[in-house]
């Protein structure tokens, strides 16, 4: 199996990718990404049913989609967690002072109440049956580490009760405290083998929707998609069909620009970076080949052996020039 987690990581703090983020939907970073991955693993695996490999990539994506969701499910278990220590407190024996009349301001947080009463969240709720309930002593150790977080001190201490400063505290905490958190890798590994592959690239998909709720949609704000639209999903199978399918010419195109190297030697991941790139660049006439090449350059860089960028983009350069003068790549 190949991993992600490196890939992703890299790829939220690099701002080549940033910017391609902000042009188009997310979820195609993380499609090229899963179908290098199911491709990889395709031709490891030996036993070669595309059909089978095709239903893979697809559950994989919606794995990733699940996570997403649970992943804003966990700031309102944290909240709720927060609300059952306060009532704790206020039913021991001798409660005091500060027992009965506590700083509701986390536990009333408005960005948290709206993303609660969210249709979308409840509904993948009620259909997984996810909840962080068997989760709690990870839900509380996150507590615990947030409410000694000078961030949690300075929202508390804060005049500031607007429905932006709530929703920022959140983006802040998920930044800190989520983002990169080894414990939580334990559970969702636990919990899932995709998940924690995918949990760095869709942490960005979390911290993009914090940053686009608006109070005034209450509970109808809309999450991302799992796919932007259903060009996005025929992307996905064309892609990797046409990848898996023309092999043999792509392959034959890659040995025909490295003469220089023997064909066999060359890291088996480049193949099926460069593979997977000349399947987007010679099916997908509406993506310029400029997008397509710096997305699998930067893959290559952080995927595959510290040369492998500029290999592949000097190797897929040329094809790309021997293919417009044969006439054979037309792009709008």
């Amino acid at each position: 199996m190949i991993y992600l987690r490196k890939v992703a990581k890299n790829i939220y703090f690099c701002s080549s990718i940033i910017t391609v983020l902000n042009r188009i939907m997310i979820n195609r970073v993380l499609i090229r990404l899963k179908i290098i991955q199911i491709v990889f693993a395709y031709y490891q695996n030996g036993s070669k049913n595309l059909d089978s490999a095709e239903k893979e990539l697809f559950f994989s994506l919606s794995k990733a989609y699940d996570l997403y969701n649970y992943l804003l499910l966990l700031m309102v278990a944290v909240t709720e967690y927060a609300q059952k220590r306060i009532d704790v407190a206020k039913a021991k024996y001798a409660p005091s002072k500060d027992d009965l009349s506590p700083n509701m301001k986390f536990v009333e947080n408005k960005f948290v109440a709206q993303l609660e009463v969210n249709v979308q969240l409840n509904q993948f709720m009620s259909n997984q049956k996810r909840t962080w309930d068997n989760e709690q002593d990870f839900v509380k150790g996150l507590f615990e580490k947030i409410i000694s977080s000078d961030i949690y001190k300075e929202y508390m201490d804060a005049n500031d009760n607007s429905y932006e400063a709530d929703r920022e505290l959140w983006r802040k905490l998920y930044k800190a405290f989520i983002f990169n958190n080894e414990e939580l890798d334990v559970v969702l590994e636990d919990q899932s083998l995709y998940w924690n592959d995918d949990k760095e690239i869709v942490d960005t998909f979390v911290l993009k929707t914090i940053k686009r709720f608006d109070s005034k949609k209450g509970a109808a704000q809309e999450l991302l998609p799992e796919f932007k639209d259903d060009e996005d999903q025929e992307f996905a199978r064309r892609l990797f069909r046409r990848t898996i399918l023309n092999a043999d010419y792509y392959r034959h195109l890659v040995s025909e620009n490295t003469r220089n190297w023997d064909f066999s030697r060359i890291a088996f991941m480049d193949v099926i970076i460069m593979q997977t790139a000349l399947a987007e660049i010679l099916s997908f006439p509406n993506i310029p080949v400029s997008v397509s090449l710096n997305e699998y350059v930067e893959i290559a860089k952080l995927y595959s052996t510290s040369k492998s960028g500029g290999f592949i983009n000097g190797t897929l350069d040329t094809i790309v020039n021997q293919l417009k003068k044969e006439g054979k790549l037309a792009k709008n």
